[in-house]
């Protein structure tokens, strides 16, 4: 459908600069002015393999998760005051600060104002609104409790924002400190050790072990710097593509499993995922073969997600998701006995939401045991690659003195 850009005013004092989407340019003048808007200009919109338009999304601001949980938010308690989808849109595209946002919520009313379902509109566009999003309003859509499920949306995505900021915020002083380690090092290896080196060259005595080493690493990095950031950033470009591809990303994926502390909670983190997520959509009347389907997007760990689909083959067949999901090598027992009593009971949503409590309790556990142990370790190597540095720099002082003695 063609995209025209359009400025109107709504009041003497009020003007408008938006898009709208209509089959022509006669029938978006007759929307606008549907709408009480007094038309100043419009145009359509046209996009060219050349023009900026096909490259705006390199700079325009991007939509976080937070953006995504106000605006449902805000769009719930609208709704639930008895306000109709457009009108709630249209007050929601007036105070959005995100311009990109902005931009999207504009287009979702103009879709809105066609007479498409809002689920539609919304799953045009699938790097803001997920599969879980839609699937959740398409399920309220249809029952008729658009502002309750999306009143269920934005605490769900109230959680999600809670983990992601628990995971952030635990990471964030280790990298930190990992990160003014490194440029200690490279600084006294690059510029310290040079100067350090003519001194004794001036000597002329023979020199410890540990300060030769020091200064053969000292000669690699200042004399071939280009190279190694070159080899780091080669390096860091082949294991990208490979991770996106299917074979290598499922290899990867299930080596981070295994790592000691780390795959621990990467496994926490996504059963707890899984069953959050897997819960809410059941809960809100979303079919199990969509839900699954949803969830198996959803989920990060490629390894996972391969058991989820599997499990979605098996229910597709007749079977149960405990039976599916029994068959997994990473789901662990426990989660697969607590939903088959929730599919004898008849409430495996209520079952999973349990799971998804449990391991979000482990996670936030297994997550203060890795940092009890990873700031530790982090002072432990720094310090001991550090002290190596100063020693080998100091042996030949000290064996000076001891001549000169």
């Amino acid at each position: 459908m063609p995209k025209f850009i359009y400025k109107a005013k709504k009041n003497p004092s009020e003007v408008i600069e938006s898009t709208i989407l209509a089959d022509s340019r006669d029938s978006a003048i007759q929307k606008l002015s549907a709408s009480g808007c007094f038309l100043v200009s419009i145009d359509e919109f046209m996009e060219s393999k050349d023009s900026p338009g096909k490259n705006k999304n390199v700079f325009q601001s991007k939509v976080s998760l937070k953006d995504v949980t106000n605006f449902t938010r805000q769009f719930s308690d609208l709704l639930e005051s008895g306000m109709s989808i457009v009108k709630a849109l249209d007050i929601l595209r007036s105070q959005t600060e995100n311009k990109r946002l902005k931009e999207i919520i504009s287009e979702v009313k103009d879709s809105c104002m066609d007479g498409n379902p809002l689920s539609d509109a919304l799953s045009r566009y699938p790097k803001v609104f997920s599969g879980l999003f839609v699937s959740m309003v398409r399920s309220g859509e249809t029952g008729g409790v658009l502002g309750n499920i999306l009143r269920r949306l934005s605490e769900f995505n109230d959680s999600q924002l809670e983990i992601q900021t628990k995971i952030r915020s635990a990471f964030a002083y280790p990298i930190l400190m990992s990160i003014v380690g490194s440029l200690t090092i490279v600084v006294l290896l690059t510029f310290v050790i040079p100067k350090m080196v003519s001194m004794f060259s001036d000597l002329g005595q023979n020199l410890p072990v540990p300060t030769l080493i020091l200064i053969g690493i000292s000669g690699v990095m200042s004399n071939y710097w280009w190279l190694i950031l070159s080899l780091g950033f080669a390096a860091a470009f082949v294991f990208t593509k490979l991770y996106k591809t299917g074979k290598y990303k499922l290899i990867i994926d299930n080596f981070k499993m295994k790592v000691p502390i780390f795959g621990n909670l990467i496994k926490k983190t996504e059963i707890a995922r899984f069953g959050r997520t897997l819960a809410t959509l059941l809960d809100n009347g979303v079919p199990i073969l969509e839900s699954l389907d949803v969830v198996s997007n959803t989920v990060n760990n490629t390894v996972i997600k391969c058991d989820i689909k599997k499990a979605a083959i098996h229910v597709k067949e007749g079977a149960g998701l405990a039976y599916g999901l029994s068959k997994s090598a990473v789901i662990p027992p426990l989660v697969v006995n607590m939903i088959a009593v929730g599919e004898e009971s008849g409430l495996v949503e209520k079952s999973l939401f349990k799971v998804a409590e449990s391991y979000e309790r482990e996670s936030n556990a297994a997550i203060k045991v890795m940092m009890s142990l990873l700031e530790p370790i982090l002072i432990l190597v720094l310090g001991l690659i550090v002290g190596f540095i100063v020693i080998a720099m100091l042996l030949p002082i000290f064996e000076i003195n001891f001549l000169v003695r």
